[in-house]
């Protein structure tokens, strides 16, 4: 696909890239990641690619990462059946191990390698480290699922301040030390609200907010946070979706300019939402003035 591209496209193409690139550089910008765009190997290298590419230009970049297929894996390798209550893992004692593990572990450190052999600079943190995610037990029915009460950021930005590529694992603890599991969404709205970030991208299954939920082409570029009461009300926001929403919520009245659901799936999409006219997934801004006509060039 690259080879039918004329040196003088390619040129065009990065030069339609300057504003953006412009607008972005020394911006913090969130990624929360999990899912298939996680278990397909060669989506999981594009996504490593495109964040290496942002943090190359200057663009500040979290990486939050979840793991649920993998965690069930484990567990059905361990003879342990997982069991889910409103979409929240039900999280015993030893199944906090296996996440902690999972999470923590083997895919933190993954993804810290793979964004390293693509020419960047990265740490794997977990919400444990410096306290960073600081929780209570959100309900006991779940067990070790946690309620976020605190977030201590000084461990991200240190590393954001010092050139890395700060790679975080959703696992939290309490003041008495207790390892918890936390929904990544939810994570990744605290983080990037502590952080002011001027965008949160969260990589899903699907194109962003439909009218039609079984066809693509009603994807919804662009909502204002005021519009989504009248969303829910006619159903075009429900089911599984519901909550990803309410996390975007979450995260703009945390202080986050924008907040981006998009479909990982798609080849290269952090790049095409953030550095080209057409974007990717739908946007949520805090109110209907609060982003830049999309073909306007930035100040």
């Amino acid at each position: 696909m690259h080879s039918d591209l004329t040196n003088m496209e390619r040129a065009e193409v990065l030069t339609a890239a300057l504003p953006y690139i412009r607008k972005y550089s020394g911006k913090v910008i969130v990624v929360k990641y999990g899912g298939n765009a996680m278990i397909n190997e060669q989506l999981k290298q594009q996504v490593m690619e495109d964040i290496v590419l942002l943090w190359l230009i200057g663009v500040q970049v979290v990486l939050i990462h979840g793991g649920g297929p993998e965690i069930n894996d484990l567990m059905d390798r361990l003879g342990k059946k997982p069991e889910f209550v409103n979409g929240l893992r039900v999280t015993d004692k030893e199944t906090m191990d296996i996440v902690q593990m999972v999470l923590a572990g083997k895919i933190n450190k993954t993804l810290v390698n793979l964004l390293e052999m693509k020419g960047g600079k990265a740490v794997g943190l977990s919400g444990m480290d410096g306290r960073l995610l600081q929780c209570t037990m959100k309900d006991e029915h779940l067990g070790y699922v946690g309620e976020i009460q605190k977030v201590h950021i000084n461990p991200v930005t240190d590393l954001l301040n010092n050139g890395y590529i700060p790679v975080v694992s959703t696992v939290g603890c309490d003041k008495s030390g207790n390892a918890y599991n936390i929904n990544g969404d939810t994570a990744a709205a605290y983080i990037a609200g502590a952080l002011g970030a001027e965008t949160l991208i969260m990589m899903t299954d699907i194109a962003g907010i439909l009218k039609n939920k079984d066809d693509p082409s009603t994807l919804i570029p662009e909502i204002a946070l005021s519009e989504l009461p009248t969303l829910y009300k006619t159903g075009i926001i429900s089911g599984g979706m519901i909550p990803k929403v309410e996390c975007c919520s979450t995260a703009i009245s945390r202080g986050v300019k924008n907040v981006v659901i998009m479909d990982g799936r798609v080849p290269h999409s952090i790049l095409m939402e953030l550095l080209t006219d057409e974007g990717a997934g739908t946007r949520i801004a805090a109110a209907e003035k609060s982003f830049d006509d999309r073909q306007a060039g930035w100040e």
